[in-house]
């Protein structure tokens, strides 16, 4: 029999009543002949709810007891769904990351799956069983301590089981019907895609589209692996995910030249003021910044000027490594030579993405003349293939979004976009 895997957010487990009828949906898939393997998240807030009684302990929590307390979230709700299927009348086996074979590094809070080994799971497919994995959670090949893979990665975990299975697709169950054209919360007249390319997605992702996490994304793209987003609240068509090649089949007069906004809240901004504009001095600069592990997102550089020949870098990161960044760059400023600092965490991303503006001119244009007429200011440009970069003030973020979306005529004419429970996961 095909293989079925699907990923049960948060939301969807929340209560006794949602984990019935999760349970009801799988049974009702393994009723049409499916193999099924489940990865389920937390039930509701428990993730944050343990985090925060972990900071009621101490304010610097032990990674590695931080991450078993963590995991302890995903297996209440997986136990509890195995008995909610058990009681329907069809077997079912719960398994910890590392029982379902995720190995993955030593990393704790944000690990990385290094393979599958899903012989547990081959097993219980074998007899019948369906298979229920706590998502988000992994072994370490190194040290064989439980490990996370940071937040939103049950997504990760279920497109790698998809993977290492052979499943005919991965289902992505949240509470909302599929990935919008923009975040339904600022546009309500965003239109629910029927299918985006995993490009597309992957780009979406990145520039802070909350449905899917940016791992899950790459997994997908890396093993050809088909996702269907969709809720779990209604039996609902979703949005499908698919490679580039199962989407050749639409004429360049179909394709739609933009799927959609994004945005991303979690930004912040650092100028290096004053650099030498010698050869050297950029690689320096973000050497020492990888060295920390600390993600660059935009990066501009100004042309020197003639009479100093100093220049001003600056780079987007995400909020979080803000001042961990300044701080390591405080420590090279002697050895650098540039004068000073700025730091502003005030700001916002949005991103025009569409696989079709490459072959469609003027979508620039366009694109800045719409946040224009909204008198919006743009602090940084970035450009991809598919997609369209800019940071702008923290609260002109959702009037860039709105701005943009009518533009380029993605508001639909109702509202598609019901948010069943949750917060959008």
């Amino acid at each position: 029999m095909s293989i079925v895997v699907q990923k049960y957010g948060g939301s969807s487990v929340a209560d006794a009543d949602g984990i019935k009828r999760v349970a009801q949906r799988i049974v009702n898939t393994r009723k049409q002949g499916k193999d099924v393997v489940v990865v389920v998240s937390a039930m509701g807030d428990t993730t944050d709810d343990l985090r925060d009684l972990a900071q009621q302990v101490t304010p610097l929590p032990p990674p590695r007891e931080l991450d078993m307390l963590l995991t302890a979230g995903e297996r209440i709700s997986m136990a509890l769904l195995a008995m909610a299927v058990t009681q329907l009348g069809y077997e079912a086996q719960s398994f910890t990351g590392s029982q379902a074979g995720v190995i993955t590094d030593s990393v704790h809070g944000r690990a990385k799956i290094i393979d599958i080994t899903p012989g547990r799971i081959e097993g219980a497919l074998k007899t019948g069983a369906v298979a229920i994995v706590a998502g988000f959670q992994g072994v370490s090949q190194d040290t064989k301590d439980v490990t996370t893979l940071g937040r939103g990665a049950s997504d990760t975990t279920a497109v790698a089981l998809a993977a290492a299975l052979g499943a005919e697709v991965c289902e992505i169950y949240t509470d909302v019907a599929g990935v919008f054209s923009a975040d339904p919360r600022i546009v309500p007249a965003a239109r629910k895609l029927d299918r985006v390319s995993t490009e597309e997605m992957l780009e979406m992702a990145a520039s802070g589209a909350k449905v899917l996490h940016l791992r899950c994304v790459e997994y997908a793209r890396r093993y050809n692996v088909p996702i269907h987003v969709r809720t779990s609240f209604d039996y609902v068509e979703g949005t499908w995910i698919t490679p580039e090649s199962e989407q050749d089949g639409a004429s360049d007069v179909e394709q739609a030249i933009i799927s959609g906004v994004a945005h991303d809240r979690s930004q912040a901004k650092i100028t290096v003021v004053g650099v030498p504009d010698k050869v050297g001095e950029a690689a320096r600069i973000f050497e020492t910044l990888a060295n920390s592990e600390v993600n660059i997102d935009m990066v501009v550089q100004n042309v020197s000027a003639a009479s100093t020949g100093l220049t001003d870098i600056s780079f987007t990161l995400p909020r979080d490594d803000g001042q961990g960044a300044m701080s390591t760059l405080a420590r090279i400023q002697d050895e650098v030579g540039y004068d000073k600092l700025l730091y502003d965490d005030r700001v916002g991303k949005v991103s025009l993405i569409g696989a079709g503006m490459r072959s469609h001119p003027g979508i620039t244009a366009k694109f800045f003349t719409a946040l224009a007429s909204a008198g919006v200011n743009i602090e940084m440009i970035s450009t991809s293939e598919i997609r369209i970069s800019v940071i702008v003030a923290e609260q002109q973020v959702d009037t860039a979004v709105r701005a943009t979306h009518t533009a380029f005529d993605l508001d639909a004419t109702e509202v598609e976009a019901v948010v069943y429970g949750g917060t959008g996961r």
